[in-house]
C-alpha cells in the first residue's frame, strides 16, 4: 500500500510547482491527483461555476459549498485507493483539510472549532474517503500568495482568479487556520515548507518516506 501525501496552502502559495518537484523527484513511483475536480465530475463543476458566481448566492452557502468539495472526494475514493495500490505514493494537490481550513476561515473560526470537526466527521467518517499520510504545508505570506495568484491569471487563460481567491482578507485567515492545523497534526503528522524559498525536495522527499 502506497502513502498519501497531501500539499496544502493558500492560493498561490505554489502548491502545484512543489508537486512537479516532488514528482520529478521520486521518479515515476507517484500517481498525481488535484482537488476540486474541476472538470472530471460534477460536483467539481458545480464547485468552479460557484466560485466564479454563477450559482448565485449558493457560493456564499459555507456549509453547503464544504459538501460539494467533501462529495467531489467521496467520488474520487475509489481511484485514489487504486492508485495507493499501485503506486509508492500518491500524492494530492489539497484534501480534507483544504476544505477545513477555507471553511473554517469563512466563518471566522480556528483550527479546533466546529466547523473543522464537521469536516472531519463528514469526509473522514461518514465518506470515509482515504485518511492522508503527510501533509505539506507550504507556508507563504498572503501578499506574495496574491502576487503569484494575479500573475497566474494574466498568464494562463484558464485561470482567471476566483472570489475566495482575490478576497485578501480570506486568505489571511486560510493561512491562520492552516497554521492551527499543522500545530494539531490534524489526521497526519504535518511538515511546514517555506515557500519564500526554494525547498529542498531530495531532503523532503526523504522526509516522507519515513
Amino acid at each position: 500500500m502506497g502513502r498519501l501525501i497531501v500539499i496544502e496552502g493558500i492560493d498561490g502559495a505554489g502548491k502545484r510547482t512543489l508537486a512537479d518537484a516532488l514528482a520529478h523527484a521520486l521518479d515515476g513511483r507517484v500517481a498525481r491527483m488535484a482537488f476540486p475536480r474541476y472538470d472530471e465530475d460534477v460536483y467539481g463543476a458545480l464547485i468552479r461555476d460557484a466560485l466564479h458566481g454563477r450559482l448565485g448566492p449558493f457560493g456564499d452557502e459555507v456549509y453547503g459549498m464544504a459538501m460539494l468539495y467533501a462529495l467531489d472526494r467521496r467520488a474520487a475514493a475509489p481511484d485514489i485507493r487504486a492508485a495507493l495500490n499501485t503506486h509508492e505514493y500518491v500524492l494530492l494537490d489539497r484534501y480534507v483539510a483544504s476544505n477545513a481550513a477555507f471553511g473554517a476561515a469563512r466563518l471566522h473560526e480556528d483550527a479546533r472549532g466546529e466547523f473543522v470537526s464537521w469536516v472531519r466527521a463528514i469526509e473522514l467518517d461518514r465518506f470515509e474517503v482515504p485518511a492522508p499520510d503527510a501533509h505539506l504545508l507550504l507556508r507563504v505570506s498572503p501578499s506574495v500568495a496574491a502576487e503569484r495568484s494575479v500573475h497566474r491569471a494574466r498568464t494562463e487563460a484558464d485561470r482567471g482568479r476566483d472570489t475566495w481567491e482575490s478576497d485578501d482578507a480570506l486568505q489571511t485567515r486560510v493561512a491562520a487556520v492552516y497554521d492551527g492545523l499543522a500545530e494539531d497534526d490534524w489526521l497526519a503528522p504535518w511538515h511546514v515548507v517555506d515557500g519564500n524559498t526554494v525547498p529542498e525536495i531530495a531532503e523532503l522527499a526523504k522526509r516522507l518516506a519515513e
